[in-house]
This record gives C-alpha cells, structure tokens and sequence, in this order.
C-alpha cells in the first residue's frame, strides 16, 4: 500500500521510495525529509511501478527482497519504459545482494546495506543527484543544439524555397512538379521499406531535384520548339548547377545525391557523371523513376499527357536500361495495385 509521504522541499528532486516494510519506508522519509529532500514512499512494488510511468522520479530507493516480486524483477519492468531513472537498491545483508552482472545489465547505478544510520545512503544518493543534475544539463544542451539546428534547417529551407519559386516562376512546367516528384519518391520509398529519415531525404530532394534550373537561360528553358543540340546540353547541366547551389549548406548534404544524379541511368547512359547500376545513389534511382513517371504523365507545350498504358509499357521497357528494375517493379506494382495513392497526389498537386 503507497504511504502519503510527499513532503515539497527546496532541492527540486522527487524521490521514491520502495520497501515492503513500512517503518523503513517511514524511517527514510523522515530522514530524507530533514536532509531536503522530496519523497513518495511505497510499499507495493506492483503499485511503484505504475506509479513511475504517471508520474516523473528523479530517483529510485528500492527494496531487493520483497513480496510479491523482488527488486530485480521491478528494475526489469520499469527499465522496458523508462531507461533515465536513477535507481539504488537496498539489501538486508550483502549475501542477498543481486549479482554485478544483473546489477549491470539493469543499469542499477548502485547499492548498499540497510541500517540503523542512512549515512552511507545519504552519500549515494547525493553522488546520485550530481549525476542527474549532469544528465540534465547535458539534456538541456542538447535540446538548445536541437532548437538552433532546427531553426538554421528552416532557415536554409525558406533561403532555397524561394528559389525554387524563382525557379517556378521561369519554367511553368515546374510548379507542380517538383511538388509530385517529391510525393511520388516518398510513395515509392514507403514501399520499397525505408526509414523515416530516408523518406524525409526523398521528400525534400524531390521538392529541390530541379533547383539547377535556375541557372538555364530562359530562352532555353521556355523554348517551345525543339531544342538544338547545344541547347540540350545547356539544360543537362542543371543538375550540377543545383547540387552547386545546395553544396555549402551543411543541411542539404544528404540531398546533393538525388539533385546531382536524378538523370543518372542504370546502364550507364545518363548524366552528369555516367554512373551505372549500383554507383548510382539509391534514393536518386528512386527519384528518376518518379521524375521520369511525372514527366509522362504531365501535358507538355509539345503533347499532351501520355496514357497510362503507354507509361507503363515505357517503364517496362527501360527496366534495366534507364531504372533500376528492382525499383521499376516496385512502382509498376504501386500503378497496378495501388494507383489510388499516385491518383491522390495528382489531385493534391
């Protein structure tokens, strides 16, 4: 049964203490009540453990021999949700003390003999609150470095979303494409099984794996008829000018890959490095081929959008030459099985 001993003090630091006896649990609180500390006393190890995950402790005091389980075993359940409180054990006599590998693998951070005096106690439990008090601070610096890295993320990604909108504002196609590359990557990418932080490179690289443009001339970029030679190689170059562009922002480094090489082709044939198979970057295979989808499936100046069919013959087709075929019959299973998603995106973007 938990005993009423929550007694507010100046040190900051919540305590809870775990025994089945109740006059050590009403020994400590006195004790620790006159050293200025803030206690919550428990005899039922079940009833402490739901206790920690609904309410925050700074530290444990914990009983090892007890009824109806020992201290181990609630070490065990509280450290499957909860791996920050600082936990020392109690044993009656050093003989019953848990072994040093169990006292370990638990992160106990220590432990000692009960007694008449709680001087030894005492002293750990002050090692014990230094070492949360270091714990904190360095959490605290660490939420600070977040907060600021975060703020710079968003500020690189307004300073290079107005680009983007330059960009969109040259070439009409481009609004709206970006946008859908990116979704379609990201679809592509659930699919294929990756993680979160890849899907969020595929999601932004999408949005910026056209930036280069930029740096097109607009009578090449805007150009209705058929481009000359030279004017194709002009527009091949963007996506070296966009990973150009994005290369000293340290945010975007996990992105350059997919800006740079979005044009690559698996048998060796794209631009602008004519990398082949697997020297491609992964998450840029993955973009090429939602790219390439986009770019079917759009109504040009010179055509309309290509039927479905057709697309998927095309993919079909350049399975192994253009794409990746592993990533091409991912995403011809999506279009077959599951176009509901692609016809999603196309109505949100």
């Amino acid at each position: 049964m938990r005993k009423n001993f929550q007694d507010t003090t100046n040190t900051g630091y919540k305590i809870i203490a775990v025994d089945d006896e109740a006059g050590i649990v009403d020994s400590l609180s006195v004790f620790l009540k006159r050293s200025g500390y803030t206690l919550t006393g428990v005899t039922d190890p079940m009833e402490a453990i739901e206790l920690v995950k609904k309410e925050h402790f700074d530290l444990m005091i914990l009983d090892f021999i007890m009824t109806p389980i020992h201290g181990d075993k609630v070490v065990e359940e509280i450290r499957s949700f909860n791996k920050e409180l600082y936990i020392l054990l109690l044993t009656g006599h050093k003989d019953l003390a848990p072994p040093l590998e169990t006292i370990r693998k638990l992160d106990i951070q220590g432990y000692c003999e009960k007694s008449d005096k709680f001087d030894q106690l005492l002293l750990l439990i002050e090692s014990g609150i230094k070492s949360i008090e270091q714990m904190n601070e360095i959490k605290r610096i660490n939420n600070e470095l977040s907060n600021t890295l975060e703020k710079l993320e968003k500020a690189y990604l307004d300073s290079i979303e107005t680009l983007r909108y330059t960009v969109e504002a040259k070439d009409p196609y481009t609004r709206g494409h970006s946008d859908r590359v990116s979704s379609y990557s990201v679809l592509l990418g659930k699919y294929l099984g990756l993680s979160k932080e890849d899907l969020k490179i595929l999601k932004i690289g999408g949005l910026f794996h056209d930036i280069g443009k930029i740096g097109i001339p607009d009578s090449i970029l805007l150009k209705e008829a058929k481009l000359t030679d030279d004017e194709y190689s002009e527009i091949k170059n963007h996506p070296s000018i966009g990973a150009h562009i994005l290369c000293n922002a340290e945010v975007f480094k996990d992105i350059i890959p997919i800006v740079k090489h979005h044009h690559e082709r698996f048998d060796g044939y794209g631009y602008p490095g004519k990398l082949q198979g697997q020297e491609i970057p992964y998450l840029a295979r993955i973009a090429a081929v939602a790219d390439t989808f986009d770019a079917m499936t759009s109504k040009r100046t010179y055509r309309d959008s290509l039927p479905l069919d057709i697309v998927k013959a095309e993919i079909e087709k350049c399975s192994g030459t253009q794409f990746d075929p592993e990533i091409a019959k991912v995403f011809l299973d999506i279009i077959e099985n599951h176009y509901e998603e692609i016809e999603k995106i196309r109505e949100e973007k």
